[in-house]
């Protein structure tokens, strides 16, 4: 391994994570809350949803009532007046039904002097969740979709029309309260309506689509689930104001200025990248053999969410996939490497963020006799990165606006 590219990885990877946390960005949207009278209750969803909710309450004093629901681990402490809950990703579980129903009954006696103040972050699809099919059949259709390489937004359609609290569905529970939503975007354009499948935002998606994402996939789906597929969710609020801060493209910015003050030129590649993980990781790495020659330190930078067909039963996630699949492209170029990290710590259902490759890194695989091909038709990304150390840890961040990939080349 090269050791200090991968210093440089690293020290990247922080300054990129510490940019993107969504401490500052929930203060700022505050300054735009309007104080009634009213009780002020906080409900926050999602991976970031204890760091979003722990800054709203430092920095209002106090709520009258309050839920957090996050991920397992994700919990960092107690919030004066806030009940806080950890639930199942990416797959909910009955933790995260229960924490929906709780936040459902502590907004059904609100009136129209009071204020709900929703704080919403990527993973609150599977995190807050009350669903209208049995939750057994919910956690399989969620396989389902996950299985097949469904996209967050086909995964959303989907499950919007089987919740109760999802496409719009919570704000409408609110009402006549006014909801003061403050949103971390996972999702490549911020589609509102998307996030977390969009509790609080009317819904854009129609029941054609979610028909048509089930016969793309076949779908296996009881006859309760798809009569509820065809009935139409909230397309009005009129309770709702919405706050959207952080996304990729901060992600992306950051890397950008830590790599330009590293020595590095960062030449942004996207802030959009949507394909095949594996299929990524090729391009970044051949992006470095085609440019090696010219000697130039030099940072090519991908910003988005990549996705994974699942082929063979290993342990792996995304980001591991794409930095795995680039080690051949850079094979025996003593100044490339690849890493592609979660901004929420978490890749795939594993204690990794993501994946390190550089030039060393296939030989060290097949002195393990492990091969990259092999490895990846498994989906087995996590158990190869392990073997040559190149699993990126950093643990729950606090944040959550998609992935970033950099291709470093240092002359």
């Amino acid at each position: 391994m090269n050791n200090k590219l991968r210093n440089d990885a690293d020290e990247i990877i922080r300054a990129c994570l510490n940019a993107v946390l969504p401490d500052n960005a929930v203060v700022r949207a505050l300054g735009s809350l309007k104080r009634t009278e009213g009780k002020i209750v906080l409900v926050a969803a999602g991976k970031a949803a204890w760091q979003m909710a722990n800054a709203a309450v430092n920095e209002l004093g106090r709520v009258d009532d309050g839920i957090v629901v996050t991920k397992y681990e994700h919990v960092m402490g107690e919030i004066p007046g806030v009940a806080c809950y950890e639930a199942g990703h990416p797959v909910p579980d009955e933790n995260s039904f229960i924490a929906a129903s709780k936040a459902l009954e502590l907004v059904g006696s609100l009136t129209e002097k009071d204020t709900v103040l929703f704080l919403l972050s990527g993973g609150g699809s599977a995190l807050f969740e009350k669903p209208l099919v049995p939750g057994e059949e919910l956690q399989d259709i969620t396989r389902q979709l996950l299985a097949c390489g469904a996209d967050i937004v086909e995964m959303n359609t989907i499950r919007k029309r089987l919740s109760a609290v999802k496409g719009g569905k919570f704000a409408r529970a609110c009402a006549p309260a006014n909801v003061f939503s403050i949103v971390l975007s996972d999702i490549l354009g911020d589609p509102l309506d998307m996030i977390a499948s969009g509790p609080a935002y009317p819904d854009s998606s129609t029941c054609e689509e979610a028909m048509s994402i089930v016969k793309k996939y076949n779908l296996e789906l009881s006859d309760r689930a798809m009569e509820l597929l065809h009935q139409e969710t909230p397309k009005e609020l009129d309770n709702v104001t919405t706050q959207i801060n952080g996304s990729v493209r901060e992600l992306c910015a950051a890397a950008a200025f830590k790599c330009r003050e590293m020595g590095y030129t960062p030449i942004l590649l996207t802030d959009q990248l949507s394909c095949e993980a594996r299929e990524a990781g090729r391009f970044m790495g051949s992006i470095i053999r085609a440019h090696a020659a010219e000697g130039q330190k030099a940072a090519w930078i991908a910003g988005g969410e990549t996705v994974v067909h699942l082929t063979g039963k290993g342990l792996g996630g995304r980001n591991q996939e794409l930095a795995l699949a680039a080690a051949p492209a850079i094979a025996g170029i003593s100044g490339a490497a690849v890493f592609s990290v979660g901004s929420d710590g978490t890749d795939g259902p594993t204690d990794a963020a993501g994946g390190y490759v550089d030039g060393d890194t296939l030989e060290a695989l097949s002195e393990k006799e492990l091969s990259v091909s092999e490895v990846l038709a498994q989906n087995d990304a996590y158990h190869a990165l392990k073997a040559v150390d190149g699993l990126i840890i950093t643990g729950p961040t606090g944040t959550n606006v998609n992935d970033v990939a950099v291709a470093l080349f240092s002359e």
